[in-house]
């Protein structure tokens, strides 16, 4: 029996040690690549691991370009749009979940379909009217960029969550006295917290690795981390150490956001599988 379930511990394990492997390489080889000296890189030897570690491409990416400028304006900019999102969203999606009203299931239906169309529609309206409004490289058209299409599919993520709080814990509020703000504050918005990260989270990842919109709206002054990355492209040269180098810096941050909200990530994926 023994010999069995090892068998059978080995036969599982095998695949989810190859998916694991075939994942993280990418990440491992981008890694290796930007602690690699130059004349590892463009030469007919290439090995996987480096015979000689260096930081310098770090040093350089980091004193050369305005990488690090570019990071700040990422993170303000995916940290205002998260805010945003997740205030509009938790609003709209308590009302779709709470309220019956004529047409819920159209409208629901209709953000939904706002989500689904490709980004690239949003683009030519979205810069007329930014251009009209002289918002054509202020961090505002970004954000207000991002919201066309991170609220949408919020909401329908939250809805799903908001339903799953019981009722009766609300009813048990408005005997005690607290109306619909106190109700959202004190009773459901700490019961969708595990909801609200996970959500927060999906903006944050979509705003942050955003390129069209930013490119678009945004200049040499504000521009953000995928449009520095991309600049790192030079005509006739391509320094895959500097940008092995910024890839890796990029992942830093969001690994960091990961390592904090892990648990309540996971607990958000789940808690709105199941109506309570």
């Amino acid at each position: 029996m023994k010999r069995t379930k090892r068998i059978q511990k080995l036969v599982m394990l095998i695949p989810l040690l190859l998916i694991v492997c075939f994942v993280i390489f990418p990440y491992i080889w981008t890694f290796l690549t930007s602690i690699k000296p130059t004349d590892e890189l463009y030469t007919t030897n290439i090995k996987i691991l480096p015979r000689e570690t260096t930081f310098q491409n770090y040093v350089t990416l980091f004193t050369s370009t305005d990488f690090l400028a570019s990071m700040f304006h990422s993170i303000v900019i995916a940290v205002i749009t998260s805010c945003i999102s997740m205030l509009v969203s938790s609003m709209a999606s308590y009302a779709f979940a709470r309220y019956r009203f004529r047409g819920k299931n159209l409208a629901l239906s209709g953000i939904l379909l706002l989500y689904m169309f490709p980004s690239v529609l949003y683009l030519t309206p979205l810069f007329v009217v930014f251009n009209k409004l002289k918002l054509i490289g202020s961090p505002v058209a970004l954000v207000v960029s991002y919201c066309t299409f991170t609220i949408p599919f919020s909401i329908w993520l939250l809805t799903s969550y908001m339903k799953s709080i019981p009722l009766e814990l609300e009813e048990a509020g408005k005997i005690d006295g607290a109306n619909v703000p106190q109700l959202l504050y004190y009773v459901v918005m700490p019961l969708l917290k595990p909801g609200l990260i996970a959500t927060g989270t999906y903006v944050f990842i979509n705003s942050w690795n955003e390129y069209l919109f930013a490119v678009m709206f945004t200049t040499s002054n504000n521009r953000t981390l995928p449009v520095s990355l991309a600049s790192l492209v030079g005509e006739y040269d391509l320094r895959w150490d500097i940008i092995s180098a910024g890839a890796v810096a990029a992942m830093i941050p969001v690994v960091i956001l990961f390592m904090f909200i892990q648990k309540n990530l996971v607990a958000g994926l789940t808690a709105g599988s199941v109506k309570g």
